[in-house]
């Protein structure tokens, strides 16, 4: 979902002569998906590799590390070939004339990603980017594998901080914790019905919150979707901020496709009672209402028609 972003990063605000509006995202042509898709990729490890040089990882036939008492083999890491790229447009070029590597039913494209982004990070990168609360990049769940914070902060924003907040931070033993230290064009949210506003390590800092363009992953309950607006000046222009829609898509097969709300930041408590705008008082709101006051707290949220979803 976080590679979601950026292809919608590239639908709506990337391509030249077409205008940033709902309508011209859901009007796209198969190559213009695979070129989106491939932008997508090749951006995110050139990012990772610190806009120095890219590495894409292919299968082949080969067999290139043998079984041995410290490795035992898969049948798929042995047979990795590695592609260095020097220029971020090469990088776009490999990878789109390669795409069908990631993009296959049934193939190895996640695992593919994976493997090219920490070659693209580097290990002596990784290390440094790594901090005594995660020393590691996956974690084990339900008979597989997920990516734990410092995976999804790399794509997001090219290093693997394992936190969220802004900076560092001490931890409770005083270690030295690493979070976000800039900007990113994709932003991240984050909602738990577990969640404690008196634990600071876990809030979401400024710097993920307010990306460079209006683009959210969001982590709700665990699940992941995409939050977003195809108005460019959301996020730099208070007067946008007051009356605004964005798009929510969860991935589940239900949603076929994104659902429009419609933020409001400036109503009066008054109105937040009105039967017009969905917030009848004394209803619950909706895991999504709340991810989105994470940001704009006292946000009122109209979903258009739409039954929200719990």
């Amino acid at each position: 979902m976080a590679v979601q972003g950026f292809i919608i990063k590239g639908l709506l605000f990337t391509r030249k002569g077409k205008d940033c509006n709902f309508h011209s995202l859901c009007a796209v042509s198969k190559q213009e998906q695979e070129q989106a898709l491939a932008a997508a990729l090749a951006g995110i490890l050139w990012a990772a590799g610190a806009a120095e040089k890219a590495t894409v990882c292919l299968v082949t036939e080969h067999t290139y590390v043998t079984s041995n008492p410290d490795y035992s083999g898969d049948d798929f890491t042995e047979r990795l070939q590695l592609f260095e790229l020097l220029e971020k447009e090469a990088t776009e070029k490999f990878v789109y004339d390669h795409l069908q590597c990631f993009k296959e039913e049934g193939g190895h494209g996640v695992i593919l990603f994976l493997y090219s982004l920490i070659f693209s990070r580097t290990f002596e990168r990784l290390q440094k980017d790594l901090d005594a609360s995660s020393t590691h990049l996956l974690q084990p769940h339900a008979g597989g594998f997920l990516c734990r914070q410092a995976v999804l902060n790399m794509i997001l924003t090219g290093r693997a901080s394992p936190n969220v907040f802004n900076g560092c931070q001490k931890g409770k033993s005083q270690e030295i914790l690493h979070g976000v230290l800039t900007r990113s064009d994709v932003g991240y949210l984050w909602w738990g019905k577990d969640t404690s506003e008196d634990d600071r390590l876990s809030q979401v800092g400024s710097r993920l919150k307010t990306p460079k363009l209006p683009i959210w992953l969001c982590n709700i309950n665990g699940n992941s979707s995409v939050l977003f607006s195809t108005n460019r000046q959301l996020l730099s222009d208070w007067k946008v901020e007051r009356r605004f829609d964005l798009y929510f898509y969860g991935g589940q097969p239900p949603q076929k496709k994104p659902v429009q709300l419609t933020v409001d930041t400036h109503s009066h408590h008054w109105e937040r009672n009105q039967p017009g705008d969905g917030h009848v008082a004394g209803r619950r709101f909706s895991p999504v209402e709340m991810l989105i006051r994470t940001k704009w707290r006292e946000a009122t949220i109209n979903w258009n028609g739409t039954i929200p979803f719990f």
